[in-house]
């Protein structure tokens, strides 16, 4: 423990820690939401300016449109490892974040002024380049300030960025392509794309003053507050979080991350729940098939999202209060199965608005409770967790790349392939997660014993009597004397 803390009963730490956690709630959580929400519209509003006019001006066939699509994700992948390093380098998300922000959006509203398929393919591909940095950044950046057991509703949170996008995407599209269409001779999808586009770059302004960084370089921190949010990281897992700049090793990180198997069984698990989520994508598209007009297909994307917030939340609040992770991915990612095979099997309006409304809470609550299954899971050393979160998020991303094929308008209503292949996908994220479980249960075990678990990724050694952390030919030992246990476990 800290010198400045030591004084202090437990009752009053317990107290510093509360105001603590409120604090950094209230300052951090708020904006990162509302950069999420700009982030995702900025990527999704393409399928609602299809449905506003943008192949028809542009003369695209349903390949290209689709290659459309599936290009940004191309820039998405690419870009998203280098990113998290350099983020975990530098240690100041404060200036980083908000600095990608005001580009994208600038590429954003310049996707307005597109003229050709070229451009249009251009500006998709760049902007997967430049909001390669938020997702995975804020992921890495949320887990620096908070414990394994806050983490999960916290992603949420986070998360719920992109759902209230989701939610208000459609509204937000029904009024710019109904009141702006032909405004100052430009069509509604065109405008679409400059006005959300223009709010990111003011938000952007706004989150330049109010994030903060990492708790060891925030400013506005007391030394007693720095210290305790650094403490109760240490307490959590047992060794240090983030300390600075100078001192994280990005290549080590990286390293890290592809040496421990635990990663490859995560990056298998969240690739197969994206891939089920890629509906999310063609959304306006699938609730289209119901057989409405434009404005009322738009509206009708609207409940499942607010649905999937609600849903999201309590699943993720109820993980953190049990410890538990697996039954809180899996049953969700069961339950969008059963949506997948009755949207594939009835072209009937109420049985498929019923699993169109199932799905996306469905999808998205097992997925955020796998997001932060990788911090969990891959704490330390921090160069590790931001280059695996990274490394997972990108390979999951890149199942985006074929689904955008797997939604063309002539595989309408059923599209049974899409469906299937969802359906799939998420029983192969079922058997990934499961395989996980025994994996950390097997090691909690050991731990248990007294005998010796050694994580070659991250160099621990766990034992009934002590943990060490071996460094060379430094020892650290952490732990009590004979028979104690370490009160390190892994959450399953």
């Amino acid at each position: 423990m800290p010198l400045s803390l030591r004084n202090f009963s437990q009752e009053e730490l317990d107290r510093l820690e509360v105001n603590l956690r409120k604090n950094i709630d209230l300052r951090l959580m708020p904006m990162v939401v509302l950069i999420y929400i700009m982030n995702y519209l900025d990527r999704i509003n393409i399928a609602a300016a299809r449905l506003a006019g943008l192949e028809k001006e542009l003369g695209l066939s349903s390949i290209q449109y689709q290659t459309s699509v599936s290009i940004l994700f191309v820039g998405y992948i690419l870009m998203q490892v280098p990113s998290n390093m350099f983020l975990d380098k530098i240690g100041k998300p404060s200036l980083y974040l908000p600095t990608c922000m005001v580009v994208w959006g600038v590429i954003s509203g310049a996707t307005g002024g597109v003229q050709s398929y070229g451009g249009l393919l251009a500006c998709r591909f760049i902007l997967g380049f430049i909001e390669a940095a938020y997702f995975p950044g804020c992921l890495f950046y949320i887990s620096s300030w908070y414990t394994r057991k806050e983490l999960g509703f916290r992603t949420a949170i986070l998360y719920s960025g992109s759902l209230i996008s989701g939610a208000f995407s459609g509204l937000i599209a029904a009024g710019i392509t109904g009141g702006m269409d032909g405004k100052a001779g430009i069509l509604a999808w065109r405008w679409l794309f400059i006005i959300e586009g223009a709010i990111t770059v003011v938000l952007a302004a706004a989150a330049f003053l109010i994030l903060p960084d990492f708790p060891k370089s925030t400013s506005w921190l007391s030394t007693i507050e720095r210290d305790l949010a650094t403490w109760r990281l240490e307490a959590d897992i047992g060794e240090k979080d983030w300390e600075v700049s100078g001192q994280e090793k990005m290549i080590r990180g990286l390293k890290l991350a592809f040496a421990d198997s635990k990663t490859y069984i995560l990056m298998v698990c969240i690739f197969c729940v994206v891939a089920s989520g890629s509906v999310t994508n063609f959304f306006p598209t699938v609730v289209a098939t119901l057989g409405y007009d434009r404005i009322k297909s738009l509206l009708l994307t609207c409940p499942p999202y607010a649905l999937c917030v609600i849903t999201t939340y309590a699943n993720a609040l109820h993980a953190d209060k049990t410890g538990e992770r697996y039954f809180h991915l899996t049953i969700p990612l069961w339950i969008s199965v059963a949506s997948f095979v009755l949207a594939a099997a009835t072209t009937s309006t109420a049985p498929r608005y019923v699993a169109i409304m199932v799905m996306v809470p469905s999808i998205h609550s097992g997925y955020v409770i796998s997001l932060t299954w990788i911090s969990n899971t891959l704490p330390r050393p921090p160069a590790k967790r931001a280059a695996a979160i990274a490394m997972i998020n990108a390979v999951s991303s890149a199942s985006s790349i074929y689904a955008s094929y797997m939604y063309p308008t002539s595989a309408g209503p059923r599209y049974l392939v899409a469906m299937t292949v969802n359906a799939c996908t998420a029983l192969l994220a079922i058997g990934a997660a499961t395989a996980l479980r025994i994996v950390l249960m097997r090691l909690n075990k050991r731990i248990e014993r007294g005998e010796p678990v050694r994580d070659v990724a991250t160099g621990w050694a766990h034992t009934g009597a002590e943990t060490e952390i071996r460094e060379g030919k430094n020892v650290r030992v952490y732990g009590g004397g004979p028979g104690a246990t370490p009160t390190f476990r892994f959450l399953v």
